[in-house]
């Protein structure tokens, strides 16, 4: 059993930032990606930021330059700063992981709120 615990969401003001963390446990044979997805309300998931087992990341056009992912493979762990934040960046953020032989796992997603 894949397990993804998330931790680091909360409330902050805009412009601030936060750190989110996602630590991966379980029987997992090799990772392929792993990244952060958000899902506002009223609005369709969307991906954030992604890395690669390699090292290669995308972002959300949305956020370029403002959040940064990043990971420790060895730990099975991702983590995501968000500076810069801004009240469009209130949603529910979920830790993904994708593994080679394509399963495809999430957390129970932690809730970001952006406000004064």
């Amino acid at each position: 059993q894949v397990q993804l615990v998330e931790s680091g969401g909360g409330l902050v003001q805009p412009g601030g930032s936060l750190r989110l963390s996602c630590a991966a446990s379980g029987n997992i044979a090799s990772i392929r990606s792993m990244g952060w997805y958000r899902q506002a309300p009223g609005k369709q998931r969307e991906m954030v930021a992604l890395i690669t087992r390699g090292g290669s990341t995308n972002y959300a056009d949305s956020v370029k330059g403002r959040f940064t992912i990043s990971r420790d493979n060895a730990k099975n762990t991702v983590y995501l700063q968000m500076n810069s934040l801004q009240h469009e960046a209130t949603a529910v953020y979920y830790c993904n992981l994708y593994t080679t032989s394509g399963l495809d796992y999430w957390g129970k997603g932690t809730l970001v709120t952006v406000a004064s």
